[in-house]
């Protein structure tokens, strides 16, 4: 989890330099490509190679290996006295939390709201978040308070007319944390804010004829958008316009730069941006996959994923890998290629999986009946408990709220309910989770959140 490079300051050798972590790297090799080496009954439809399956290493490599320290405290001492070359794993925290369950659980009450979309941590102590009823709402988890952000008015929203209720789908804030994008009044457009204020910047129009599903930053000023009018729009809130200063808050109207369709897509339902390859990944609700060039703003390749059904949700690690929430599992693409790596499936049958992050080398889901589970990328399976190695680690989230509704009340008795975790964000140190959602049935409304600490 920790790394810390050791070098002598008297002698030959540093005090982490012993032959033997040579004899035990060259047994745990051959010991790895022996497993892989396995003809199984079901072969993997996608097989990764290392650069190079020698067994001999250079002699560079190997004062590499002796001279570095996975010892937590050597990472410490190197800390301590500033060297440069240490480092420490991105997920050790929350690892380290979940493998022995320390994480609990504390319910917020959202009282009339109707189910939470989505969700970002604005600071250590703040998230934001967007609900079905086009609340943009932010909660202080220190004083627990609530407090509504007003929803920005486009021109072509009837003064005092009510709109239907369809939802705030997207939060989405820039690589800097100065601007936070989500969706305005008119589900059609989208609203920008300054952060950490809030105060409101500008409201982007008139590019998209239908519900928008989500967006992403390319980087500070560049935005793109997609609806469910299939189409994918490239907006620009350029610097003039983010810090300007006024009396009374005022926000613009503004363009968009480009509006293009995604081609064999039918309804873009989520977006990320993929830095590693400069590519944008829209997954649409007839079961592709698409990338765009984020360098061009154009449309280069569309591959069909193994299953249409609720897919619903896309991730993308650092490195470039792909995650997918289908209706009961995880397809694990490789960007590259587009090829599956990996279907990992659902420990519970039918769940659905309606949300999905990458933390460090963690994949968070979460599913339609109120369980988070966490795969290990680097182990290949979903996280072991510390305390009882017999179970994996899963968080079962509190019930949340559900209104009066006949139907639910008639059915009551006879079924076991659980919200469904639409979204979940983890804070910087990765120590704090937010999880939120509700009801899954659309003829519903509830709500959930919670957070776990």
């Amino acid at each position: 989890m920790s790394k810390a490079k050791i070098y002598p300051i008297y002698g030959r050798t540093s005090s982490c330099s012993f032959k033997q972590r040579l004899e035990e790297r060259r047994n745990k090799a051959k010991a790895f490509r022996l497993e892989q080496s396995r003809k199984t009954d079901k072969p993997e439809d996608f097989i990764m190679y290392e650069d190079s399956d020698s067994e001999e290493e250079t002699l560079t490599c190997q004062n590499e290996v002796l001279n570095t320290s996975y010892n937590f405290v050597d990472y410490m001492k190197s800390r301590e006295i500033d060297r440069k070359f240490y480092s420490v794993s991105k997920d050790y925290g929350s690892r380290h939390i979940l493998t022995h369950e320390m994480f609990k659980e504390t319910p917020i009450t959202l009282g009339n709201m109707n189910k939470v979309f989505c969700s970002q941590w604005l600071s250590d102590r703040q998230v934001v978040f967007g609900t079905k009823c086009n609340k943009l709402m932010v909660y202080d988890v220190i004083t627990h308070k609530l407090d509504q952000i007003p929803s920005l008015l486009s021109s072509r929203d009837p003064l005092g007319v009510e709109q239907q209720h369809c939802g705030i789908h997207s939060v989405q804030i820039n690589p800097s944390r100065t601007l936070l994008a989500t969706g305005a009044r008119n589900t059609c457009d989208i609203a920008v804010y300054r952060l950490p204020t809030l105060d409101p910047v500008c409201v982007g129009e008139n590019a998209h004829k239908d519900w928008v599903f989500d967006m992403c930053w390319l980087d500070d000023e560049f935005l793109v958008s997609g609806s469910r009018d299939t189409k994918m729009a490239l907006w620009r809130i350029t610097s003039d316009m983010a810090d300007r200063r006024m009396d009374i808050p005022v926000h613009c109207s503004i363009s968009a730069l480009s509006l293009k369709e995604c081609r064999n897509s039918q309804k873009v339902r989520a977006l990320t941006f993929n830095k590693s390859y400069q590519e944008i990944a829209a997954l649409s609700l007839n079961g592709y996959i698409h990338i765009w060039s984020a360098e061009t703003f154009k449309q280069k390749l569309s591959r069909k994923l193994p299953s249409a059904q609720e897919n619903v949700c896309l991730a993308v690690q650092d490195t470039g890998l792909y995650a997918i929430g289908c209706r009961s599992y995880t397809l694990l693409l490789d960007s590259r290629t587009l090829q599956p790596v990996k279907k990992v499936s659902s420990r519970y049958t039918g769940c659905g999986i309606r949300s999905a992050s990458f933390h460090g080398d963690i994949l968070t889901v979460g599913t339609g009946l109120g369980v988070l589970m966490f795969y290990d990328l680097k182990a290949g399976k979903y996280l072991d408990s510390s305390i009882n190695s017999s179970r994996t680690v899963v968080l079962k989230a509190s019930k949340g709220n559900v209104f009066p509704d006949e139907e639910f009340n008639d059915n009551a008795q006879n079924m076991k309910y659980s919200p469904s975790i639409y979204t979940h964000c983890y804070d910087s140190s990765g120590t704090r989770l937010f999880t939120a959602g509700g009801p899954l049935p659309v003829t519903l409304i509830g709500n959930y959140a919670g957070l776990w600490q």
